[in-house]
């Protein structure tokens, strides 16, 4: 089902959606950790990384591909289209949601 999200690693969340938008990128990673420099990139694969208007979007053109992290175990992602997210936190006494930092 589309919409939906596929798949976590950490905080990077994959919703799978059906189509793709923005500007190709020349690098793969997903997401770089604020604290420890660590990152979230595709090692393995055939892939292609977008970005619109502040947003990452991802497209696996291969059967599967690898998405890495120092601190993450592998994981593996099907091929498909993918919104990039990162996991919200919500402070209910400051009434804002921030992003969690991996």
């Amino acid at each position: 089902m589309k919409d939906e999200i596929k798949y976590q690693q950490g905080d990077v969340l994959l919703r799978e959606v059906s189509e793709i938008k923005g500007k190709k990128l020349d690098h793969l990673m997903l997401a770089k950790g604020e604290n420890t420099g660590h990152k979230h990139q595709i090692i393995n694969g055939d892939a292609e990384l977008f970005e619109h208007e502040g947003t990452l979007f991802l497209r696996i053109n291969s059967e599967i591909a690898v998405l890495a992290h120092e601190e993450h175990a592998h994981q593996i992602i099907e091929r498909g289209n993918y919104q990039i997210g990162i996991v919200q936190e919500y402070d209910h006494f400051a009434e804002e949601s921030k992003s969690i930092q991996d």
